[in-house]
Formats: C-alpha cells, structure tokens, sequence
C-alpha cells in the first residue's frame, strides 16, 4: 500500500452521487445515458414515504468544493448545455493519461496519487467523486466516506459498471432512503472499509 498510505491522511471526504440501471451500469458501452437522463414516460409508479430521505442533488452539489471525475464522464458532461457553468466555483480533476493538458477549467491528474495531492495542496473539504473507473480507484484506495446510489428502474443489459472487484470487503451504513416520481429508488450510506472495523475490534 505504500504510496497509497499517504492518501488516507486528507482533511476531505470523499463523496459519490450517482444514478445508475438496476442492473448496475452508469452508462451504456458507447457512453449513452438517455435511459437515466431522458426515460419514457407512461410508467405509474408507486410513492413511498421515508422519515429520512436520501441526499437529493440539491443538497448534495452546493457544499462541494471540488470534483474528480474520470475521462469518459469528463467526455460525457462537456456536452452538457450547463457546462462549465454548473462547475462555476469549484475545481475540477480529471483523472485521466490520455487527455494531454490543463485547461481553464481542469486540471489533469495522471494517476490515483497525483489527484489526491492535488485535493490536499487546494485544501479540498467536500469532494465530489463521479465515474465508474474514479469511483472503483478512490473506493478500492479508501478515499470514499459516503455513497448516494439512485437506482433507475430500468435493466440496460450491458455497458460501463459502477462497481467492479475489491480488495477488501467495504461495509455500508444505511443514512436515508427515498423513492422519486420516476421511480428512482435513492439511496445515501456511509462508507467504512472492512480492515477499519477489524481494527477496532481486534
């Protein structure tokens, strides 16, 4: 673990929002996410109540800071109209060895470890995590304090997964819950690796 060590000493959180097919993909394997941005309509779905809700954007994205995103989400949200107004204010990372240069608006980080020096010298509080490869880094390295899954009802059959394989089991505690008008089932945990919880009680 050596490098990666140095990473766990930060004074931010690491904090993922993301939606995603009930089969567990955020995109399709060509990049498309209509499914999750633009679903049919027609569908009733039921309305459940939950005495505590899970993150919704709204109180998600104002007190983040900065966000680290990977290549292929970058590619995807600078075709988006809000770009880069709705990062107005808050410093982006891509994480990226394909995309060669900063720009205005981000900053490249080659590897795991470039970013999160990169977080630590900008005294980064609340980071935004977003991307199935810079989620399976940040979460496989310890970075990621908190979860908010919105699962989408619909099943896409292939595309780009949100989780992949672990070193360590990672131990979730349920935060709040709630369903949408278009049947998303939204979901806020907070994360804690397995060896922590080990440690605590050996």
């Amino acid at each position: 673990m050596g490098d990666l060590d140095m990473t766990n000493r930060r004074a931010w959180r690491g904090r993922v929002f993301i939606g995603v097919s009930l089969d567990g993909y955020i995109a399709r394997l060509d990049g498309d996410i209509n499914w999750l941005t633009d679903p049919p309509h027609g569908r009733d779905h039921a309305q459940l109540d939950s005495s505590r809700q899970a993150l919704n954007w709204e109180s998600f994205f104002p007190g983040i800071d900065h966000v680290v995103m990977g290549r292929h989400t970058y590619d995807t949200v600078i075709g988006f109209d809000e770009w880069p107004d709705m990062w107005a204010g808050k410093s982006v990372t891509v994480l990226s060895t394909s995309l060669r240069y900063d720009t205005e608006h981000v900053t490249v980080a080659r590897t795991l470890n470039e970013a999160v020096a990169i977080l630590n010298e900008s005294q980064a509080r609340e980071v935004y995590v977003d991307g199935g490869k810079a989620i399976q880094s940040f979460l496989r390295a310890g970075l990621i304090d908190e979860i908010t899954v919105s699962w989408a009802p619909v099943l896409i059959g292939e595309g780009r997964r949100l989780f992949e394989a672990l070193d360590d089991d990672v131990l979730l505690t349920l935060r709040g819950s709630h369903t949408t008008e278009t049947g998303m089932v939204s979901t806020t945990y907070l994360v804690t690796p397995a060896r922590s919880i080990c440690a605590h009680t050996n």
